[in-house]
């Protein structure tokens, strides 16, 4: 028999492009990315978990693109679909942090809820970044150089440049390359 890209139940139809299909390997206890989190790296790990919810069609859970339906027949499918995402993403955190999001209602809650009390951009990280890059030495060119990008990854994850029209946003990312450049 062929596998079929779409799960019946309850009379109705969801195909595998449907945020709400759930494929038979997607289970609870899946570990979707290899990092934990244990309250430091939180952009990088923020990032992995973001990937792999985009690699299984999930991430509008988390963006608020997969709203909670009106419609009862889809509801049952929207709340298997949020619970399990919000199990792949207690399952790569640490038991602290694990039980002190564990009631959220909601994966799009439990993860603005991580961002809001660990992806601030504060003086202390930006500081600690910026001593990093002083504390790189040039080894081997391909280490240097992953250690190099690492930390400018960071950087520019938690310094964002907002969108505009006026060119000034222009003006940064080339004052970021300069510095670059300078490191």
């Amino acid at each position: 028999m062929a596998a079929s890209n779409s799960s019946v139940v309850q009379n109705m139809t969801i195909d595998s492009s449907n945020p709400l299909y759930l494929h038979p390997s997607d289970h609870p206890g899946m570990i979707l990315v290899s990092k934990f989190f244990d309250g430091a790296g939180f952009g990088v790990w923020k990032r992995a978990i973001t990937i792999a919810l985009s690699t299984k069609n999930k991430l509008g859970f988390i963006n608020n693109n997969v709203i909670m339906p009106a419609n009862e027949s889809h509801l049952a499918f929207w709340r298997s679909c949020n619970d399990l995402v919000i199990s792949w993403i207690l399952n790569t955190l640490t038991h602290d942090i694990r039980d002190s999001v564990l009631y959220d209602e909601t994966a799009q809650i439990l993860l603005n809820e991580l961002n809001s009390r660990y992806g601030q951009a504060n003086g202390a990280k930006i500081y600690q970044l910026q001593k990093n890059f002083c504390q790189i030495t040039q080894g081997s060119s391909d280490t240097y150089f992953a250690k190099m990008k690492s930390n400018w990854d960071e950087l520019n994850a938690i310094n964002t440049i907002p969108s505009c029209t006026c060119g000034v946003a222009h003006a940064f990312a080339k004052r970021d390359e300069d510095q670059r450049l300078i490191q």
